[in-house]
């Protein structure tokens, strides 16, 4: 066991632990719960806005791309109601429309709209016109299977050539879709159609039934959520079937390493192919090693979790180094102008770590959630609400056309997975902020926020201000309705305490030290850290209010050098924020930039994209740069960009050079 270091936190000291990681799950009584979407009214300067665009913007304009591009239409056609072939390109565009109504339901129930909600019931009655008398719903199979909509897709009959048919993706995100909405209106009209789907799945795959596993995953993680509303164990014992199943060549002829299927899950060390598909299994994992109790599943994923952020994980949170095949690379292998760290994978590791959180009560896990979210996740999402990444790479040039043909953000793609994705998954944000279990309340996202709680049966009222992520200083009230005692627990960074990222792969190299500090009620407070949270434990009374200031010194940040790519290279971080060079700040050519080792930047307001802080310094020639936050860039047209720049004096630097 280390030895535990002291920080001087204001007058007092604060007490943590520098290293270790609890890798055991807690047990049943003591396991963390997310406080519910709900009670969770934002509001925020930072992630408001971006909410209200998906709200008032993004949802309309996907809707409005469906319906221009058949989306709408094929569930019509497969129902007879509309003649003619199969319409768009890929054989999950229904997926699409689900994630839509996924997304609009999660925002109505932060924000309640009946004219949504209605629009809402309108396109449930266009998805039941598509579903076969069985129960079936894939309309490209229905509309006409031997001629599918994508090249690599083989014609045939139902569930053949499941590996790239989609139809059980399609079916995890139907049922993904109906547990938001009946959580949301409270209706049956999206789940009726969702469970009949499931019961045909639970007639149609198992021992000695169709033995088979889904090609894309997330059908597993949908099949729990249908079992949490319905308590049918069924549908639990078929995800854990498709998971058991996968890697198992008695059972099918295996997919491949690109599929995750390539050895048995529970065997499985390292992240391999496809990023999304990953993220989509290693969270059903975790939710299998939950509910069994399993430890050969909580093993794996723990191993996998290991594995990608210690050798494959971006600075960002980005995930998935190839284009080739969307996927994970060989360790180290982290590349910027070809990284493909698409927009989905950011939102499945997002989902997957608030999982493995939730089980283990383990912060690192929100440590990189915060740098996914902050980073990697809302790059994908132009300020005006209608433009994306569905690539997110870390060097741009306007040569090389990262994002699927386009060296900029793009309007909508024919793949549109990513801005379908960002409407489904940004209004679940307020979920994400607080977590309790009995006798505590952790704080582990600083967003502002007026919050409902019970806590040992008496209501809470909790309200967070701050103006994070541009400042650390978060100020929070807390006002039982009746004196209470109980532990808040407020998260505690790791970029606070030197650590970028969780793993090995990331260190700081410069950027001065500075101390946090806690007050209650005005006074300096001796505070303990533990597990990375500073604990607030005591006996509140209406009123009393908790002020956490988190120091954001700008720093530099160098990787593990077996990164052969970020060998002489650095990046500017400053609180939860990656920072980068583009081209319309900065009167040096993006190629040409070099940086001192230590070179002192400054901070300061700048009237872009709403309002940001940059960073303002010298290169190693003294001539003047500029750095913005990395969500930021790509909102003035294509422009060349840079997250890590050469240092002065490496061999980086000497390759960089104009010559």
């Amino acid at each position: 066991m280390p030895q535990p270091r002291m920080l001087l936190i204001g007058l007092g000291l604060v007490l943590f632990t520098c290293a270790g990681r609890a890798i055991e799950p807690l047990p049943p009584a003591e396991r963390l719960v997310p406080v519910p979407l709900a009670e969770v009214r934002l509001t925020d300067d930072f992630w408001l806005p971006k909410i209200e665009t998906i709200q008032h913007k993004t949802i309309a304009f996907a809707l409005a791309k469906c319906e221009a591009e058949g989306r709408l239409d094929n569930f019509l056609i497969a129902g007879g109601k509309l003649p003619g072939p199969v319409r768009g390109a890929m054989p999950f565009d229904d997926t699409d429309v689900y994630k839509i109504i996924e997304g609009a339901s999660s925002s109505l129930i932060s924000a309640p709209n009946p004219e949504l909600e209605t629009r809402l019931d309108e396109l449930i009655a266009i998805i039941a016109v598509g579903q076969e008398a069985d129960g079936y719903l894939t309309t490209w199979r229905t509309i006409d299977g031997l001629h599918p909509p994508a090249p690599w897709v083989k014609p045939g009959k139902r569930w053949e050539y499941l590996n790239m048919s989609h139809e059980l993706y399609n079916a995890g995100h139907l049922f993904e879709a109906a547990a938001v909405h009946h959580a949301a209106t409270g209706k049956d009209n999206l789940l009726a159609i969702a469970l009949r789907y499931a019961d045909l799945l639970v007639e149609t795959f198992g021992p000695g039934q169709r033995e088979a596993v889904p090609g894309h995953q997330i059908v597993e993680t949908g099949l729990i959520k249908l079992y949490r509303i319905t308590g049918r164990r069924d549908y639990l014992e078929l995800a854990k079937y498709f998971l058991d199943h996968r890697g198992d060549p008695a059972n099918h002829p295996l997919y491949g390493a690109y599929s995750q299927d390539h050895i048995p899950v529970v065997d499985q060390r390292e992240v391999v192919g496809h990023a999304v598909r990953a993220v989509y299994m290693y969270a059903g994992m975790t939710d299998i090693a939950d509910l069994y109790q399993d430890d050969a599943y909580f093993t794996a994923v723990d191993a996998l979790w290991h594995n990608m952020v210690d050798r494959k994980l971006y600075l960002t949170g980005g995930l998935g180094a190839k284009h080739d095949g969307e996927a994970f690379g060989a360790d180290y292998e982290l590349p910027n102008l070809t990284a493909y760290a698409e927009t989905c994978a950011a939102i499945g590791s997002v989902m997957w770590n608030q999982r493995l959180y939730l089980l283990t009560g383990d912060k690192a896990y929100y440590d990189l959630i915060e740098r996914t979210l902050y980073n990697g996740l809302i790059a994908g999402l132009a300020h005006d609400g209608t433009h994306f990444f569905y690539s997110n790479c870390l060097a741009a040039d306007k040569e090389f056309a990262f994002n699927r043909g386009n060296h900029t953000r793009s309007e909508w793609f024919d793949c549109s997975c990513c801005p379908t994705n960002l409407i489904r998954f940004l209004p679940t944000l307020p979920g994400l902020v607080y977590a309790q279990q009995p006798g505590a309340v952790a704080v582990n996202l600083y967003v502002s926020n007026e919050t409902r709680l019970t806590v040992a049966e008496t209501a809470v009222r909790l309200t967070q201000e701050t103006t994070y992520p541009w400042a650390g200083d978060v100020a929070l009230t807390v006002a039982p309705e009746t004196p209470l005692a109980f532990a808040l627990k407020l998260r505690v960074p790791g970029w606070t305490l030197g650590e970028p990222t969780p793993g090995t792969l990331y260190h700081y190299v410069s950027g001065e030290t500075r101390t946090l500090e806690v007050t209650l009620n005005g006074q300096a407070q001796e505070a303990t850290i533990t597990g990375g949270y500073v604990v607030v434990d005591r006996r509140w009374a209406a009123g009393d209010t908790v002020r956490l200031t988190l120091p954001m010194p700008i720093r530099q940040v160098a990787a593990a050098p077996e990164v052969e790519d970020l060998r002489g290279q650095t990046a500017l971080e400053r609180g939860p924020l990656v920072y980068c060079f583009e081209e319309p700040d900065n009167p040096v050519a993006i190629a040409d930039i070099t940086v001192r080792p230590g070179a002192g930047f400054s901070s300061a307001p700048m009237d872009l994209i709403g309002g940001i802080m940059a960073l303002h310094g010298t290169d190693a020639a003294g001539r003047a740069l500029t750095a913005i936050p990395y969500y930021a860039w790509s909102n003035r047209g294509g422009t060349a960009m840079k997250v890590w720049v050469p240092t002065a004096g490496s061999a980086a630097a000497a390759e960089a050079a104009p010559h």
